[in-house]
């Protein structure tokens, strides 16, 4: 009976590419889980769970997300100070107007496990609410979700 060896890719080994998304019509959990995916390295043969295997995501078009049934006047994004009565809530459709590249990043960084290797796998994406963005010296291949 032969013995199968799992290989373990080396860092050298681990090819990063960038992958841009446009969010305009998307539905915001189906392109968070998809790009949550790619971050940690899910869609690649050589995912390690304890390796940052995989790759960058940059998200346009932020402020064009879309979210199914009453969400944007239901959903609400809660942030406590530490104080006593330090709970903040703002509404989906607040934050959507004010803050658009966060309601990805909130939903992108709640799906991704907490730990030393999550705080690096989350500096990998980057959101822009407009269609502008200064990564095209790395040729991002578009990505279609």
């Amino acid at each position: 009976m032969a013995v199968q060896k799992t290989t373990l890719p080396k860092k050298d080994e681990i090819q990063k590419k960038f992958y841009l998304v446009d969010a305009d019509g998307k539905v915001l959990g189906r392109l968070a889980t998809r790009i949550a995916s790619i971050l940690r390295g899910k869609h690649k043969a050589t995912f390690t769970p304890f390796m940052d295997t995989g790759d960058h995501v940059i998200v346009i078009n932020a402020e064009k997300i879309r979210v199914t049934g009453k969400k944007t006047s239901d959903k609400f994004y809660d942030r406590y100070s530490g104080f006593h009565s330090g709970l903040k809530s703002v509404r989906f459709s607040d934050m959507i107007i004010k803050q658009p590249h966060k309601v990805i990043e909130l939903a992108v960084h709640r799906m991704i496990p907490a730990g030393k290797l999550g705080a690096v796998v989350k500096t990998h994406l980057h959101v822009y609410a407009g269609a502008d963005h200064p990564h095209k010296a790395q040729k991002p291949v578009v990505l279609d979700i």
